[in-house]
């Protein structure tokens, strides 16, 4: 093989792995992670906890796959998108047909053998609503954002199934938080970009809603409800007196920032909210995780 060849064999690796949309798939990760933590307060069984995590990181991938397969014309017509592997024509959609049915099988079978049936039982309902059900509504609806929010909010309760074989309040508690946390994120998100998306013929909120009124209250009463629903894990004996200090830090500058969003309504504020939001998710997670085990999961069973 000639040096000439390396850096095809390089882009087309890489061309797959932005398949799997890396960054949502780490978040998708890490709140499977957290749902398994939460849910293991006498200590993580290792085995368990990484079949959990392999598994949901494959089948979240392979829904990214097939999400983008099924989404090759839209992005074919946004800015943001169009050069992606599919509608840049650097992969066919038979190789994307193919990895996201590797990866979707291969995470189902480790959830089902490592973690549990009902955590991959939980996990195939998260792909059949984001591929079946979340993807086509984008093309019809403003609520495709809300649909879609559900799929979402589902990794840490796949997370808790793979830890207690059941499903329990405290796995609903982390649900309710991941839903509203979305919401503002996502209307973020669809503010910045907004043109793209009607040209893509996406009618997210803020291409019906071009003034941004409703848009900034759906923000706001999002992040509201989100400052109060993230306080229940402490009430509900899940978490300590640290986590309920940075929950209500975070939920109140997650709020301010919707609030300026909503009042000024530009690009400007839009960013700052997006900003805001992916420090949220993380910093909640870590918080979550270091109140329930003491340290950097320090509670690792033998």
């Amino acid at each position: 093989m000639t040096t000439d060849s390396v850096p095809v064999r390089r882009s087309v690796r890489l061309d797959y792995f932005e398949l799997t949309k890396p960054r949502i798939t780490f978040m998708v990760t890490l709140t499977c992670l957290v749902g398994f933590v939460m849910a293991s307060p006498g200590g993580i069984a290792p085995l368990p906890l990484l079949a959990a995590i392999a598994g949901t990181a494959l089948v979240a991938a392979g829904s990214a796959v097939f999400n983008m397969l099924m989404e090759m014309r839209t992005d074919a017509l946004m800015r943001r998108t169009r050069e992606r592997p599919l509608p840049a024509g650097r992969l066919r959609p038979v190789q994307a047909l193919a990895f996201g049915t590797l990866l979707t099988v291969a995470g189902l079978l480790t959830l089902a053998f490592g973690a549990g049936r009902l955590a991959a039982a939980v996990a195939f309902v998260t792909w059949c609503s984001y591929l079946l059900v979340y993807t086509p509504l984008k093309t019809r609806t403003s609520l495709a954002t809300l649909v879609g929010a559900v799929p979402g909010a589902l990794p840490p309760v796949i997370g808790w199934a793979a830890a207690r074989n059941a499903l329990e309040p405290g796995a609903f508690i982390l649900f309710a938080i991941l839903f509203l946390w979305q919401i503002p994120h996502f209307l973020a998100i669809a503010w910045i970009f907004q043109e793209d998306y009607e040209r893509g013929g996406l009618p997210m909120l803020p291409v019906v809603d071009p003034a941004g009124r409703m848009t900034g209250r759906q923000a706001l009463a999002n992040t509201i409800a989100l400052l109060v629903v993230s306080l229940a894990p402490t009430a509900a004996g899940l978490a300590g007196p640290l986590y309920a200090l940075g929950a209500a830090l975070l939920g109140t500058a997650y709020t301010i920032a919707a609030a300026r969003a909503a009042a000024r309504r530009d690009l400007a504020s839009a960013r700052r909210l997006f900003f805001v939001s992916i420090l949220y998710l993380p910093i909640l997670s870590a918080l979550m995780i270091l109140d329930r085990t003491g340290g950097p999961l320090s509670g690792l069973a033998g």
